[in-house]
């Protein structure tokens, strides 16, 4: 690893058209389950945010190959007239949009840990995850989206089936002009052998970093160091932007720790600390918005209906109606 001084003279030499002119501050949109209205964006764009992460989900079994999606069962969000309807409100708003499709697995939840046994399973999932993801990009060409994902979190299919990623990014450019970018998880952007054929590192940056109740800003920042320089590093060998496809902490106990750890927030309840939440974001800000090879990212998350998400008493990790929410506003307004 070269030293930090010399790292910060060569972040220069990035191609100049692989960092955008200005941050990209982003928040990644849950799919509403019904019908919503153009003033969902509103308070999106009152974040003083520039982008939104649309993230329509699609549906897998445990162990099983059939992808499937665009069914009547599948909330509105994530079927095609939704997604249609939720890039226009955020148009309207002056709002960018990446299309970023996800996968649930049935009886396993991470799409990180998803394999199958034989050859012909793995032929009949690339068929369906590849109907999918063509016509989601589809759609992002015919609504004019800014940007598109080509997965998230496929930790195991990344490595098992690289050669099925690259001729999949092939088929997504011949439908879809924009940018491209996949969504690594935090342990897996390494060892990607496509980042070549994108325009965008992307990275879900759920970096453990301190195992604290409520880390200090600067105990964070300094748990920083080591995986920023692998970042940073990273950007100059492949001349691309790193992009935080997802980054945010709930406001709980140990939120910058382990978080794939943490009692879940639906059967769980966690102590809810909005401090640690607080600092963790103010940490991240501070380490990587600065920097000339990052481009920027998308919080994780954001709820349509902002009278009622988050608030002082909600462990989630949405920084809705909490202290989180000020500082982002304040950093995204810069």
């Amino acid at each position: 690893m070269a030293p930090f001084h010399l790292l910060l003279l060569l972040s220069v030499l990035i191609a100049p058209d692989s960092v955008p002119a200005t941050k990209i501050n982003g928040v990644n949109f849950v799919a509403p389950v019904k019908a919503v209205p153009a003033s969902c964006m509103t308070p999106v764009k009152d974040l003083n945010a520039g982008w939104v992460a649309l993230n329509p989900y699609a549906f897998v079994k445990k162990g099983q190959p059939e992808v499937t999606f665009n069914h009547n069962g599948h909330w509105w969000g994530e079927r095609p007239e939704g997604i249609r309807t939720c890039i226009q409100h955020a148009h309207q708003q002056g709002l960018k949009v990446m299309v970023k499709p996800h996968v649930w697995v049935a009886g396993q939840g991470w799409a990180g840990d998803f394999t199958l046994d034989n050859e012909a399973d793995w032929q009949r999932w690339e068929t369906t995850y590849t109907q999918y993801v063509l016509t989601l990009a589809d759609l992002a060409k015919e609504t004019n989206a800014d940007m598109f994902c080509v997965g998230t979190e496929f930790r195991q299919v990344t490595k098992q089936r690289p050669a099925f990623w690259k001729g999949l990014i092939q088929q997504v450019r011949a439908h879809y002009g924009g940018p491209l970018t996949y969504a690594a998880n935090w342990d897996e952007y390494e060892r990607i052998t496509f980042w070549p054929l994108l325009d965008y590192i992307g990275v879900d940056a759920y970096f453990p970093l301190s195992e604290s109740d409520t880390p200090g800003i600067a105990e964070l920042m300094v748990a920083w160091k080591k995986p920023a320089k692998r970042l940073q590093a990273f950007s100059l060998k492949h001349r691309k932007a790193v992009l935080f496809t997802e980054y945010g902490y709930r406001s709980v106990d140990r939120t910058a720790g382990k978080q794939w750890e943490l009692p879940d927030s639906w059967n769980q309840k966690a102590p809810v600390n909005l401090v640690a939440q607080q600092n963790a974001y103010a940490a991240l800000f501070r380490t990587f918005w600065p920097q000339p090879w990052f481009a920027g990212g998308f919080l994780w998350k954001w709820y349509e209906d902002n009278e009622k998400a988050g608030g002082t008493q909600n462990d989630d990790y949405t920084p809705q109606r909490k202290p989180a929410e000020v500082l982002i506003r304040q950093q995204y307004g810069q």
